[in-house]
């Protein structure tokens, strides 16, 4: 397991002064809220399931600590430098300095005041835990205050490239990276929200996520500028994870207004489009903004959240060797991927046409092969986190190759059978231990004899197919029938790469660990 840094939670936007004061009542901020519905029932209705918040199960899984003692910055502002473990969860409470109900008169609100704050924090957990950087895990808003500090405030005070000396690693739940956008109004409500600025809404718009976004007084922001993306000599995205929420129907503020007016394809109020940052990593959940189906509150965020701050590995799964049939540039290929873990009861990652969010298929026309990324996933290879009965860790990746006619851009279903792929396959991969070395063994599951649950990995593991310390690679053909209209050299290509040497922990030479 990775090593254990400082945990700082940052929350999401609270709108008004009754928004901000109801927030600042909650000690947590939000991080300490759970649920009891999960999706998993019979013919897709909620069954009972007791998820106890992200805040509570760090602390049950992984050992974390909650230091309060009357109040968390007066607590460690007095303690000893280096006396505080590192293993600890923190949180940022940018909002007490605007709220109407600690007897003082409230400043207002400014989002680039929180970054600054949130760098002080940094600063002082640091300085009394020991610890080299800390892990920032923000929800909404909080994530766009997280970047402003990664991408303007620590460039100013410490120089580019500064950030990855305070900060290890990003996880943002639905944070709108791109902005907030609507599906009506042609554009109209947006503009009015900019120019009004009604609540502080306009840092959801360009012209200020510019102005706060980049370092000095950066000028007037060029047309073609593009928010999500973060600037690698300033943080490198390969250490940002955004989890992207795909259920629009269950968030219901405004009595569901604000779900109808960002439109189908969002969590209710951030947009797919605008919720990642490109070359980040990322998972799709169908989960709500916030609420009784909220992301913050759901065993699919924690499940990738701890994965992607503690995990020792990281698997990629790529489309690699297609050929697909030549039908003309009218027919469009979609990739369907779900991916779940034994033992527990969601999907890590879901990405589906039903949601909104196929995998759109761009495969070269010449002969070169370019990998069509499909899934990234972490792995925490402790032994001790499986099931007693379980001699692997194992997971499943469903893929789903769909086709689609389209006609001056719009699709035609003359020959089209609704949800029926071209191709479908369940991978199932197994991960252990043999004699201290990590090993892998992968089937596809129409290609077993037992069910699943029966099933048991014989036989030598996978080989590796790269021959570089610290990173293993191995393609997996697909099933003979797929490869006869899908190319011979068809395959999905798992990568794992050891993610020990980061500043995470010691670098190890190969990926020898249980």
């Amino acid at each position: 397991m990775g090593q254990r840094l400082p945990i700082i939670y940052v929350r999401g936007f609270s709108g008004g002064q009754s928004g901000i004061d109801a927030s600042t009542d909650d000690p947590f901020y939000g991080f300490n809220v759970g649920s009891t519905h999960v999706r998993v029932g019979a013919h897709g209705t909620p069954t009972f399931y007791q998820f106890e918040s992200p805040l509570l199960r760090l602390m049950l899984d992984h050992g974390y600590e909650l230091k309060v003692h009357g109040g968390q910055l007066a607590w460690l502002t007095a303690q000893p430098e280096g006396s505080v473990p590192a293993a600890t969860i923190w949180i940022h409470r940018f909002y007490d300095v605007s709220a109407s109900t600690f007897g003082q008169a409230p400043q207002e609100y400014s989002l680039e005041a929180a970054a600054e704050s949130l760098l002080e924090l940094i600063e002082l957990v640091r300085d009394r835990t020991g610890a080299p950087r800390v892990f920032l895990v923000a929800h909404s808003m909080g994530g766009l205050i997280c970047r402003c500090l990664l991408q303007k405030v620590i460039p100013e005070r410490h120089g580019e490239g500064a950030a990855v000396d305070y900060v290890d690693r990003l996880f943002t739940y639905a944070t709108p990276h791109g902005g907030i956008e609507f599906d009506i109004g042609f554009g109209l409500i947006e503009k009015v929200r900019d120019l009004l600025g009604v609540h502080g809404a306009d840092i959801f718009g360009p012209d200020r996520m510019w102005s706060y976004l980049n370092p000095g007084d950066p000028g007037p922001r060029p047309g073609d500028w593009d928010p999500r993306q973060v600037p690698a000599h300033l943080f490198p995205p390969e250490r940002i994870f955004t989890l992207v929420g795909t259920n629009p129907e269950d968030y219901d503020v405004a009595r569901g207004l604000s779900s109808r007016a960002v439109g189908v394809k969002s969590d209710g109020l951030v947009q797919i489009e605008n919720a990642y940052v490109p070359q980040a990593r990322f998972a799709y959940v169908h989960r709500s903004h916030s609420g009784r189906y909220g992301i913050v509150n759901s065993e699919e965020g924690y499940q990738n959240l701890r994965r992607f701050l503690l995990g020792d590995l990281e698997v990629t799964a790529d489309l690699v060797g297609v050929r697909l049939p030549e039908d003309g540039e009218e027919v469009v290929w979609q990739a369907e991927v779900e991916l779940a873990v034994r033992g527990l009861p969601v999907l890590l990652h879901q990405q589906v046409a039903a949601h909104h969010c196929p995998v759109i298929l761009e495969l070269p026309a010449d002969d070169s092969d370019r990998p069509q990324p499909l899934v990234t996933t972490f792995l925490i290879t402790d032994p001790g986190l499986r099931p007693p009965s379980a001699q692997t860790a194992r997971y499943k990746l469903d893929v789903r190759l769909l086709s689609l006619r389209q006609r001056r851009s719009v699709f035609d279903f003359g020959d089209h059978l609704e949800q029926t792929p071209d191709f479908t396959g369940t991978l199932v991969v197994d991960i252990g231990d043999r004699d201290g070395q990590l090993v892998a063994w992968a089937v596809w599951q129409s290609e077993l004899s037992v069910p699943l649950r029966d099933y048991a990995p014989t036989g030598p593991p996978l080989s590796d197919e790269d021959t570089a310390p610290g990173r293993w690679v191995k393609r997996i053909g697909l099933p003979a029938h797929a490869r006869e209209f899908l190319g011979e050299q068809a395959a999905v290509r798992l990568t794992v790469r050891d993610r020990h040497g980061e500043g995470t922990a010691p670098a190890e030479a190969g990926l020898g660990r249980a």
